[in-house]
């Protein structure tokens, strides 16, 4: 059983209003992976989470799109500074130890190198890095930069 597993049971629980019960199931996520996974917010199909989710703070307002890969020690959430949570789109490959904080906005197919802190907007298909993280490269093919083939939606 991996968090994101765990997860996806409370978060299907708290969709349909039974108490208490995505309590425990959040519990079970922080004992076990030392890890902060919300069930109200809102994480899309396919979505994976590297070594099983380890020490991943996630905002419980944050919305995450479909088929990311989110590494171990990355933190998604708000920053008292700047109202607002992060939205991050379908397909985008968040590396270990990276940050997002604040209302920010990243687009489809974005990589975000290890231990960058971002706290700006990125646009679809870039590749962010440094701290404070910026855009480097444009117009990336997500599978170039990472080890795991990251499905991608047709509709584009």
């Amino acid at each position: 059983m991996t968090a994101i597993k765990l997860y996806y049971i409370a978060n299907w629980l708290y969709r349909h209003k039974i108490p208490f019960i995505p309590l425990f199931f959040q519990g079970l996520i922080y004992l076990f992976f030392n890890s902060w996974i919300p069930y109200q917010c809102e994480i899309g199909k396919g979505t994976k989470l590297d070594y099983g989710g380890i020490s991943v703070v996630i905002h419980k307002d944050a919305k995450i799109g479909e088929n990311c890969i989110i590494g171990t020690c990355v933190t998604i959430g708000g920053n008292k500074a700047n109202e607002g949570v992060p939205v991050i789109e379908d397909s985008c490959y968040i590396a270990t130890g990276a940050k997002i904080f604040g209302n920010v906005h990243i687009g489809r197919e974005c990589f975000v190198g290890a231990n960058s802190v971002v706290t700006k907007d990125a646009p679809t298909k870039s590749l962010i890095a440094g701290i404070p993280g910026k855009v480097v490269k444009s117009n990336i093919d997500i599978n170039e930069y990472s080890t795991h083939i990251i499905k991608k939606d047709k509709k584009y």
